[in-house]
């Protein structure tokens, strides 16, 4: 969404009444609207044109709305894209089920139509800040990682490590969001160990995105962090598999692995930050 486009609204709703309502009142609200009434054609949408916000039902004709959630969040194309259940599904399992696909707001029928304005505005208004933590570690992303790119980019003396996770999503389609929240989480307490160990107070752990990490340190510490970091996560990967996947093999072609990218001058000089986010972009994936 450009500075002066108005923010786009996918409405995914079955009940015709409510789905034309909605329609009407967010567009005198100055809003563009989508609306689709299946769970794949919202699938399809936010992939070919992904909105600002999704208001989402849960009783859909074919998927339901919490396995449009669990697909679009498993997307890297539409993982952040804000969701806000309105559903009558008012039982407390079901709040909980769609709070932990990483909703923004989970609202039920009936509903105070002036409510769920204000809440889709306050979800824009969240959504447009550009974060200062992934709220899945707690680690530095967005500005403060750009400011280590910043520096680096004016020094000679800083090496960036780009650390991506390889067949994340096979891991989470089989566990669940939870489980891979879980490991994505033990995978950055493990690089701090290794950078406490071999690392400075200088140097800098944050995320490029969720699940790809940025270390920047010195140039000249980079081998023995690599060698550690790697053998670690690799030492530690197995653990995360149940005991019967583990006993037979399932995850031994698509196992989780890991990719440590070193990026450092003069070899890899970059002359904007645009073109090294570029080449962060490629290794993220």
């Amino acid at each position: 969404m450009t500075v002066d486009a108005k923010p786009t609204l996918l409405i995914v709703e079955d009940d015709l009444d409510i789905m034309e309502m909605l329609t009407a009142f967010f567009r005198v609200q100055g809003y563009e609207v989508v609306t689709v009434n299946w769970g794949e054609d919202a699938l399809r949408t936010c992939l070919a044109s992904p909105p600002d916000l999704v208001i989402l039902d849960i009783r859909l004709p074919d998927i339901d709305g919490f396995e449009v959630a669990r697909q679009l969040r498993a997307n890297r194309r539409t993982r952040e894209i804000p969701i806000i259940f309105l559903t009558e599904k008012r039982e407390r399992v079901d709040r909980l089920h769609g709070l932990e696909l990483h909703a923004e707001d989970y609202i039920t029928k009936p509903f105070d139509v002036q409510e769920l304005r204000l809440r889709v505005r306050n979800t824009l208004q969240r959504a447009k800040r550009a974060p200062l933590t992934n709220p899945v570690t707690g680690l530095p992303e967005g500005d403060l990682t750009n400011e280590q790119l910043e520096a680096y980019l004016e020094s000679d003396q800083i090496a960036l490590l780009v650390i991506s996770l390889g067949n994340l999503d096979r891991f989470r389609e089989v566990y669940g969001i939870v489980a891979s929240d879980d490991l994505v989480r033990a995978v950055a307490l493990m690089i701090q160990g290794s950078l406490q160990e071999l690392g400075t107070q200088s140097d800098f752990l944050g995320h490029i995105t969720n699940t790809t990490f940025l270390v920047a340190t010195r140039a000249t510490n980079t081998l023995a962090l690599q060698e550690r970091i790697r053998s670690r996560l690799q030492a530690s990967f197995n653990y995360f598999y149940s005991s019967q996947d583990r006993e037979s093999g399932t995850f031994q072609q698509e196992g989780l692995g890991v990719q440590i990218t070193e990026i450092r001058k003069p070899a890899q000089s970059y002359r904007s930050m645009d073109e090294l986010k570029g080449k962060l972009r490629t290794l993220a994936g």
